[in-house]
């Protein structure tokens, strides 16, 4: 989605629609959206888009019965919680979660106004819901992964380059996520005989210190495990990758599509727009508590051919025939 549609999307359809049935306005509802990301970043635009089209299609458009107060943090814990408390001062309607710590934040501060999370991760775990089939809290979502998930990461980069013996994990250092992906990983690296090192994805400067030592031999690889600083970074992390010619795998589509080797990971445009059906129901009345917590529909696995012989790699068939996209 380029951005002059996003924009134009954001704006709604409130021109065409002044007024609902006999000239009288209708109730305006309040949503608001909090996102860890930037408000530029190209993944987020297109996310926060298709939650809006989900909206549209659910009969909502602003400026006619809706509106939406938007905050984003970039990656910056103080923002994320001034943000939140913004919002919650707002006496919205409900509240759109996106990536990183924005649902615990959220709930530290507000046990109240509704919460629809797109794509959280453990939130029984990390105390967001009560059980995923009853949440039993005021908020309810979409859930990203499971930690399990991060073993595939090294399962890939080891199937796609099998000499590789030293892996950087590139991880939110402080949340939760970053800390239970590492656990994941740990887990797997031990028996495969896989030394391990963290890089922190806020820290471009340091990650070019560090991989310029630890890339040096040849049976090296990347892991850029799910978090919000590594999706605002994500030229810097790819930039890192080529000049140090590293097999890396990624947990999302868009860095493949951008020059990255393989991911692997849920689609989550999609459950933006699964997201508008949740907040579309509380709006209608419904109790977040009530609506169970979903899981993926699916993960993709995509895979850059162009990328695999820059780097002198063969990619299995076997591989290959499980990829749901193919780059060539």
């Amino acid at each position: 989605m380029k951005r002059r549609e996003f924009i134009t999307l954001l704006g709604g359809a409130a021109a065409a629609y002044p007024l609902a049935a006999h000239g009288q306005p209708e109730r305006m509802r309040r949503v608001g959206v909090l996102m860890h990301t930037s408000s530029d970043e190209p993944e987020s635009q297109i996310n926060i888009a298709a939650f809006l089209q989900g909206l549209q299609e659910a009969g909502w458009a602003v400026g006619r019965n809706l509106r939406i107060d938007y905050r984003w943090s970039a990656a910056d814990r103080a923002s994320l919680r001034r943000n939140a408390g913004e919002l919650v001062a707002l006496g919205l309607d409900v509240i759109l979660a996106g990536p990183g710590a924005t649902t615990g934040t959220l709930r530290e501060i507000n046990r109240t106004v509704p919460i629809v999370f797109a794509q959280n991760i453990d939130p029984v775990g990390n105390g967001n819901v009560e059980s995923l089939s009853r949440p039993g809290t005021n908020a309810t979502g979409f859930t990203q992964f499971e930690y399990s998930l991060s073993a595939k990461w090294l399962e890939l980069l080891r199937e796609i380059a099998p000499g590789i013996k030293r892996v950087a994990v590139c991880r939110d250092f402080d949340g939760a996520a970053g800390i239970g992906q590492w656990a994941v990983i740990q887990s797997v690296a031990g028996p495969l005989g896989v030394e391990l090192i963290s890089l922190d994805p806020r820290d471009a400067r340091g990650m070019e210190r560090i991989m310029s030592g630890f890339a040096r031999s040849p049976d090296v690889g990347l892991i850029v495990a799910v978090s919000s600083a590594a999706l605002i970074n994500r030229e810097p992390i790819l930039a890192l990758v080529t000049r140090h010619k590293l097999p890396a795998v990624y947990p999302y589509r868009h860095f493949v599509a951008a020059g990255g080797l393989i991911s692997y990971g849920a689609n989550l445009t999609s459950q933006y727009r699964r997201a508008a059906g949740y907040v579309d129901r509380i709006l209608k009345g419904e109790k977040p508590a009530d609506l169970p917590v979903q899981n993926p529909t699916k993960y993709e696995l995509a895979v850059n051919l162009k990328t695999a012989k820059a780097l002198g790699l063969t990619v299995p068939p076997s591989l290959l025939a499980r990829a749901d996209e193919v780059i060539e």
